[in-house]
């Protein structure tokens, strides 16, 4: 991930370098960014590292958020966090959840085409199996044990639901199977200092802005809750937003705000190319 960019750019390679002494690891060698040991910092040292290549290239944002690790970066942006506080924050916050996968093993599964409020009735009837990602009006992420979730997909599939997609994941995130990760979140979170976010940041698991008064409580909350992407899309539509911008690895959160909010024109930028279609694109505008 983002080696043209780290060979092509000087502040993102100055975003990388700085991780890497921040956290004692060469992240310019891709085999160590690139280690899934290392996937949520390296998440977020490229997110930041983007964001700063725009900052000054683009308006003040008027809102922020992310899919679970992204509020982080979403956070840092808004100076609510440091990015090396963050760096640290992050790198506690993988290992955690890497130990409760590793004591309490789970699966999830994509369930396309039926709405919410069926998915979590189908859950609420089995045990060990919960919603964990409310993306879309027709996406939901369920999670939690692995017999739980095989027999969730097995219900859905019985009641005619055409694509019930198994994740390769061993780790189901925003259960409570998350339970031991949160607990120590909570405990990594005590001397940690927050700043009130410079511009707004929406959490996934209240659907509102993050305040500075609750932004810890709200990410321990988070490991054990589902996250509710749709909802903070829905909750920014009104506010005349000009664009989305999604900045780190993939288009996946592109996706999903372009099914849930229309007409707003959508970007993603994770390469050089990608970039400068978007630099190219403003220039026109």
């Amino acid at each position: 991930m983002g080696q043209d960019l780290y060979k092509s750019n000087a502040i993102y390679k100055k975003t990388i370098d700085e991780a890497s002494s921040v956290l004692n690891l060469n992240l310019s060698d891709p085999d160590i960014f690139d280690n899934s040991k290392n996937t949520q910092i390296a998440i977020l040292t490229m997110s930041v590292a983007i964001y700063r290549i725009l900052a000054d290239k683009l308006p003040k944002a008027s809102v922020g958020m992310g899919l679970s690790l992204g509020e982080y970066s979403a956070l840092v942006a808004a100076k609510a966090l440091s990015f090396q506080s963050g760096l640290k924050l992050v790198h506690d916050r993988s290992m955690y959840m890497d130990e409760a996968g590793e004591k309490n093993p789970g699966a999830m599964a994509a369930v396309l085409g039926i709405s919410p409020d069926t998915v979590k009735q189908v859950c609420d009837d089995i045990d060990g199996v919960y919603p964990a990602n409310y993306n879309t009006a027709k996406q939901t992420v369920i999670g939690g044990t692995k017999d739980g979730v095989k027999k969730a997909m097995e219900v859905f599939k019985a009641q005619g639901v055409k694509r019930v997609i198994p994740l390769k994941v061993a780790v189901a995130s925003h259960t409570p199977l998350m339970q031991l990760a949160s607990d120590k979140l909570s405990e990594r979170l005590a001397n940690e200092d927050f700043n009130e976010p410079e511009f707004t940041v929406m959490s996934n698991t209240t659907a509102k802005p993050f305040a500075a008064s609750s932004i810890k409580e709200t990410l321990v909350q988070q490991l054990i809750n589902p996250t509710h992407f749709m909802q903070d899309l829905q909750a920014v539509e009104d506010n005349q937003i000009d664009a989305f911008i999604e900045i780190g690895p993939g288009n996946t959160l592109s996706k999903l705000a372009k099914k849930t909010v229309k007409g707003v024109p959508t970007y993603n930028v994770d390469s050089v190319d990608s970039l400068n279609a978007l630099l190219d694109k403003l220039k026109e505008d």
